[in-house]
């Protein structure tokens, strides 16, 4: 076997994780794919003798894209009006695409990308790497150019943030879409008590229309004010709405499967629902669609 064709094996055994990794940095699957692209021309550029773990050092420099990108992606994002909602991986929950399947393993909720959003670029790294792939913080120390400790550090900091304000959703996907029906259900018949009974009393709800976009708004949070904005927007979109895994999580994909005019994502914790995260960005849905 050549170098170059031992290299191309090798990244191709790798290529799902990278793309989960960088995926997970960045909340865009046009973007990670665009910093697994860049790992490989890194790759092909190396020289393979002095590698002794592709593994480590593929996550390594995907890692290190993916920082860069995030960086320069935050400079802009101060110009995003209303809330940014990560791309989100759907499917039908069957078994498909094994590019969405690998990330989708051990997925995380559209919820726990937006508090991933308020990170500094450096702890999203170090929390990343290390509490969701297992990296050890001497690896990750040289791409954020900190010591380990200081490494560690900035991992806890980020950790006690996740944990503080990223709900866990219930394990069970059939529970999650039994009360994700019977919202519907509730947003069909424009029954206001009805939706109040399956709402959090905090429930918050989340859009995300497009940075250029004028229907652009902040979230809203509180059950009654949320079931005030569903039954005033949702009631004719909740006729259309199919369901689908949304991050891994019951949801459902408004409109039809070849050109959807939305995503929602649901968080169910203990059979209510504590977050609603509204996909309507064209860019973002545009994969959906091809897919």
């Amino acid at each position: 076997m050549t170098e170059r064709a031992w290299q191309v094996e090798e990244f191709e055994e790798h290529r799902p994780h990278l793309q989960a990794v960088a995926y997970r940095m960045l909340g865009s699957v046009t973007e990670a794919e665009d910093a697994v692209q860049e790992t490989w021309l890194r790759l092909s550029r190396a020289d393979s003798a002095a590698v002794e773990n592709y593994a480590g050092w593929l996550t390594t420099i995907v890692g290190r894209i993916s920082l860069d990108m995030l960086r320069a992606r935050r400079s802009r994002r101060e110009e995003y009006v209303g809330t940014w909602l990560p791309e989100p991986i759907v499917t039908d929950g069957e078994a498909g695409d094994p590019a969405n399947e690998a990330l989708l393993a051990d997925s995380i909720g559209l919820a726990l990308f937006v508090v991933l959003e308020t990170l500094t670029p450096a702890e999203r790294l170090a929390f990343v790497l290390h509490d969701m792939f297992g990296v050890p913080f001497e690896e990750i120390a040289p791409i954020v150019d900190r010591s380990p400790a200081a490494t560690r550090q900035i991992a806890s900091r980020a950790r006690r943030r996740v944990q503080g304000a990223a709900p866990v959703s219930d394990v069970d996907l059939s529970r999650q879409r039994e009360v994700v029906d019977a919202f519907l259900a509730a947003s069909r018949a424009g029954d206001f008590e009805a939706l109040l009974e399956v709402l959090d009393p905090e429930v918050v709800f989340r859009a995300d229309a497009g940075a250029a976009s004028r229907l652009a708004r902040g979230p809203i949070s509180g059950a009654p004010d949320v079931a005030r904005q569903v039954l005033a927007r949702g009631t004719r979109l909740a006729s259309l709405a199919r369901h689908a895994v949304v991050n891994g999580a019951a949801g459902v994909v408004v409109g039809p499967p070849d050109s959807p005019i939305a995503v929602v994502g649901f968080t169910v914790v203990r059979a209510r629902i504590v977050a609603i995260d509204l996909i309507t960005d064209p860019a973002k849905l545009r994969r959906i669609a091809a897919h």
